[in-house]
Protein backbone atom coordinates (compact mmCIF):
# COMPACT_ATOMS: atom_id res chain seq x y z
CA UNK A 1 0.00 0.00 0.00
CA UNK A 2 1.67 3.45 -1.15
CA UNK A 3 2.12 5.53 2.00
CA UNK A 4 4.94 7.98 1.42
CA UNK A 5 6.56 9.38 -1.82
CA UNK A 6 10.17 10.26 -1.99
CA UNK A 7 11.15 12.89 -4.81
CA UNK A 8 14.37 13.24 -6.52
CA UNK A 9 15.21 17.17 -6.55
CA UNK A 10 17.39 17.99 -9.54
CA UNK A 11 15.70 16.77 -13.19
CA UNK A 12 12.42 16.01 -11.25
CA UNK A 13 11.58 19.14 -8.62
CA UNK A 14 13.86 21.89 -10.02
CA UNK A 15 15.10 22.35 -13.66
CA UNK A 16 18.56 22.70 -12.51
CA UNK A 17 20.84 19.81 -14.21
CA UNK A 18 22.12 22.12 -16.61
CA UNK A 19 23.13 24.84 -14.08
CA UNK A 20 24.73 21.86 -12.28
CA UNK A 21 26.80 21.10 -14.97
CA UNK A 22 27.80 24.95 -16.05
CA UNK A 23 29.00 25.05 -12.57
CA UNK A 24 31.41 21.92 -13.15
CA UNK A 25 32.30 22.71 -16.30
CA UNK A 26 33.69 26.14 -15.24
CA UNK A 27 35.24 24.56 -11.78
CA UNK A 28 37.19 21.98 -14.28
CA UNK A 29 38.31 24.95 -16.44
CA UNK A 30 40.79 26.01 -14.29
CA UNK A 31 42.75 22.14 -14.23
CA UNK A 32 42.43 22.13 -18.12
CA UNK A 33 39.65 19.43 -17.69
CA UNK A 34 37.12 19.16 -20.36
CA UNK A 35 33.54 17.93 -19.35
CA UNK A 36 31.20 17.41 -22.26
CA UNK A 37 27.41 17.19 -22.44
CA UNK A 38 26.90 14.13 -23.15
CA UNK A 39 29.82 12.76 -20.60
CA UNK A 40 28.05 14.80 -17.66
CA UNK A 41 24.53 12.57 -18.28
CA UNK A 42 26.19 9.61 -19.90
CA UNK A 43 28.46 8.97 -16.63
CA UNK A 44 28.03 11.54 -13.60
CA UNK A 45 24.65 12.63 -13.45
CA UNK A 46 23.17 11.36 -10.01
CA UNK A 47 26.52 11.84 -7.84
CA UNK A 48 26.84 14.40 -5.24
CA UNK A 49 29.55 16.89 -6.31
CA UNK A 50 32.31 14.92 -3.70
CA UNK A 51 31.52 11.50 -5.47
CA UNK A 52 31.83 13.75 -8.58
CA UNK A 53 35.10 15.45 -8.59
CA UNK A 54 36.46 12.00 -7.08
CA UNK A 55 34.90 9.91 -10.48
CA UNK A 56 36.14 12.74 -13.11
CA UNK A 57 39.25 13.12 -11.43
CA UNK A 58 40.36 9.40 -11.22
CA UNK A 59 39.24 8.84 -15.02
CA UNK A 60 41.50 11.83 -15.96
CA UNK A 61 44.43 9.93 -14.10
CA UNK A 62 44.50 13.67 -12.62
CA UNK A 63 46.51 13.46 -8.95
CA UNK A 64 43.92 14.53 -6.50
CA UNK A 65 43.60 14.43 -2.23
CA UNK A 66 41.21 14.98 0.00
CA UNK A 67 41.90 19.03 0.34
CA UNK A 68 41.87 19.11 -3.41
CA UNK A 69 38.80 17.64 -3.50
CA UNK A 70 37.12 20.04 -0.76
CA UNK A 71 38.56 23.07 -2.72
CA UNK A 72 36.83 22.20 -5.84
CA UNK A 73 33.06 21.50 -3.77
CA UNK A 74 33.74 25.21 -2.34
CA UNK A 75 34.20 26.75 -6.09
CA UNK A 76 31.72 24.73 -7.64
CA UNK A 77 28.92 25.59 -5.08
CA UNK A 78 29.92 29.61 -5.81
CA UNK A 79 29.56 29.00 -9.09
CA UNK A 80 26.28 27.28 -8.85
CA UNK A 81 25.16 29.44 -6.30
CA UNK A 82 25.90 32.59 -9.06
CA UNK A 83 24.46 31.03 -12.09
CA UNK A 84 21.00 29.80 -10.54
CA UNK A 85 20.42 33.70 -9.92
CA UNK A 86 17.61 34.45 -11.79
CA UNK A 87 17.21 31.20 -13.17
CA UNK A 88 15.20 29.30 -10.61
CA UNK A 89 12.16 26.76 -12.52
CA UNK A 90 10.32 23.88 -11.63
CA UNK A 91 9.83 21.44 -14.11
CA UNK A 92 5.79 20.71 -15.50
CA UNK A 93 4.22 18.99 -13.07
CA UNK A 94 6.03 18.98 -10.08
CA UNK A 95 4.10 21.41 -7.90
CA UNK A 96 0.89 20.31 -8.98
CA UNK A 97 1.80 16.43 -8.05
CA UNK A 98 3.49 17.77 -4.66
CA UNK A 99 0.09 19.82 -3.71
CA UNK A 100 -1.97 17.00 -4.65
CA UNK A 101 0.04 14.32 -2.87
CA UNK A 102 1.00 15.40 0.20
CA UNK A 103 -2.89 15.79 1.24
CA UNK A 104 -2.63 12.05 1.42
CA UNK A 105 0.89 10.42 1.74
CA UNK A 106 4.19 11.38 3.86
CA UNK A 107 6.15 13.22 1.30
CA UNK A 108 10.20 13.02 1.47
CA UNK A 109 13.35 14.57 -0.51
CA UNK A 110 15.85 12.22 -1.37
CA UNK A 111 18.71 14.18 -3.30
CA UNK A 112 22.61 13.97 -3.61
CA UNK A 113 22.27 18.19 -3.91
CA UNK A 114 23.53 20.06 -1.10
CA UNK A 115 20.71 21.04 1.51
CA UNK A 116 21.23 24.78 1.03
CA UNK A 117 20.39 24.26 -2.68
CA UNK A 118 17.33 22.31 -2.25
CA UNK A 119 15.59 24.24 0.51
CA UNK A 120 16.21 27.86 -1.18
CA UNK A 121 14.83 26.77 -4.22
CA UNK A 122 11.76 25.14 -2.49
CA UNK A 123 11.10 27.87 -0.25
CA UNK A 124 11.50 30.51 -3.52
CA UNK A 125 8.91 28.12 -4.81
CA UNK A 126 6.60 27.86 -2.08
CA UNK A 127 6.68 24.26 -1.25
CA UNK A 128 9.01 23.44 1.46
CA UNK A 129 6.24 23.07 3.94
CA UNK A 130 5.01 19.77 1.91
CA UNK A 131 8.18 18.10 2.75
CA UNK A 132 8.53 15.96 5.97
CA UNK A 133 11.83 14.90 5.72
CA UNK A 134 14.94 16.37 3.23
CA UNK A 135 17.62 13.66 3.14
CA UNK A 136 20.85 15.59 0.96
CA UNK A 137 24.30 14.60 0.14
CA UNK A 138 25.33 15.58 3.46
CA UNK A 139 23.24 12.92 5.17
CA UNK A 140 24.55 10.19 3.71
CA UNK A 141 27.90 8.49 3.18
CA UNK A 142 27.48 6.98 -0.30
CA UNK A 143 25.71 8.60 -3.65
CA UNK A 144 23.15 7.05 -5.60
CA UNK A 145 23.07 4.09 -7.19
CA UNK A 146 23.55 3.38 -2.95
CA UNK A 147 20.06 3.23 -1.83
CA UNK A 148 21.65 5.05 1.29
CA UNK A 149 19.53 8.49 0.49
CA UNK A 150 16.59 6.25 0.03
CA UNK A 151 16.85 3.90 3.22
CA UNK A 152 17.53 7.22 5.06
CA UNK A 153 14.61 9.33 4.18
CA UNK A 154 12.38 6.07 5.15
CA UNK A 155 14.12 5.97 8.68
CA UNK A 156 13.49 9.75 9.06
CA UNK A 157 9.81 9.37 7.71
CA UNK A 158 8.99 6.74 10.66
CA UNK A 159 10.79 9.03 13.45
CA UNK A 160 8.34 12.12 12.01
CA UNK A 161 5.51 12.28 15.34
CA UNK A 162 2.95 13.76 12.47
CA UNK A 163 3.55 10.00 11.00
CA UNK A 164 1.07 7.73 11.61
CA UNK A 165 1.92 3.96 11.50
CA UNK A 166 4.84 2.34 10.16
CA UNK A 167 6.13 2.73 6.61
CA UNK A 168 7.66 -0.01 5.03
CA UNK A 169 10.02 0.18 1.81
CA UNK A 170 7.71 -1.54 0.01
CA UNK A 171 5.24 1.15 0.94
CA UNK A 172 7.22 3.45 -0.75
CA UNK A 173 7.55 5.34 -4.21
CA UNK A 174 10.52 7.32 -5.70
CA UNK A 175 10.14 9.52 -7.98
CA UNK A 176 13.33 9.65 -10.07
CA UNK A 177 15.00 10.62 -13.61
CA UNK A 178 18.21 9.08 -13.68
CA UNK A 179 19.74 5.45 -14.11
CA UNK A 180 21.32 5.89 -10.73
CA UNK A 181 18.55 6.87 -9.22
CA UNK A 182 16.74 3.96 -10.38
CA UNK A 183 18.91 1.51 -9.27
CA UNK A 184 19.12 3.33 -5.53
CA UNK A 185 15.33 3.02 -5.36
CA UNK A 186 15.03 -0.51 -6.24
CA UNK A 187 17.95 -1.88 -4.15
CA UNK A 188 16.27 0.42 -1.20
CA UNK A 189 13.18 -2.10 -1.73
CA UNK A 190 10.52 0.70 -2.95
CA UNK A 191 8.54 1.25 -6.28
CA UNK A 192 10.23 3.81 -8.82
CA UNK A 193 8.41 6.34 -11.10
CA UNK A 194 11.11 7.35 -13.78
CA UNK A 195 10.51 10.77 -15.63
CA UNK A 196 12.35 10.98 -18.77
CA UNK A 197 13.88 15.08 -18.25
CA UNK A 198 17.10 14.05 -18.25
CA UNK A 199 17.12 10.58 -20.00
CA UNK A 200 15.05 8.67 -23.22
CA UNK A 201 12.43 6.19 -21.82
CA UNK A 202 14.72 3.19 -23.28
CA UNK A 203 17.21 4.04 -20.55
CA UNK A 204 14.82 3.79 -18.09
CA UNK A 205 13.03 0.82 -18.41
CA UNK A 206 14.14 -0.41 -14.70
CA UNK A 207 11.67 1.75 -13.47
CA UNK A 208 8.48 0.24 -12.49
CA UNK A 209 6.76 3.43 -14.41
CA UNK A 210 8.08 5.61 -16.98
CA UNK A 211 6.40 9.04 -17.66
CA UNK A 212 7.38 11.50 -20.19
CA UNK A 213 6.56 14.36 -17.76
CA UNK A 214 5.15 15.00 -14.07
CA UNK A 215 2.13 16.44 -15.72
CA UNK A 216 1.03 13.23 -17.27
CA UNK A 217 1.13 11.59 -13.84
CA UNK A 218 -2.10 10.74 -11.62
CA UNK A 219 -2.04 9.55 -8.12
CA UNK A 220 -4.95 6.45 -9.38
CA UNK A 221 -1.97 5.32 -11.50
CA UNK A 222 0.53 5.49 -8.69
CA UNK A 223 -1.42 3.93 -6.68
CA UNK A 224 -2.18 1.13 -8.85
CA UNK A 225 1.75 0.04 -8.73
CA UNK A 226 0.99 -1.60 -4.97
Amino acid sequence: MLKAIIFDFDGIIAHTEPIHLKAFQTTLRQYEIVLTEEEYYDKYLAYDDRTFFKEILKDRSFEHDEQIIADLMSIKSAHYEDFVIGNIELLPGAEGLIRSAADKYALAIGSGALRGEIVDILRYAGIESYFKVIVSAEDVARSKPAPDVFIEALKRLNKDPLVSGTILSQDCLVIEDSVSGIKAALSAGMKCLAVTNSYPEDKLSGADLVKESLKDVRLSELESLF
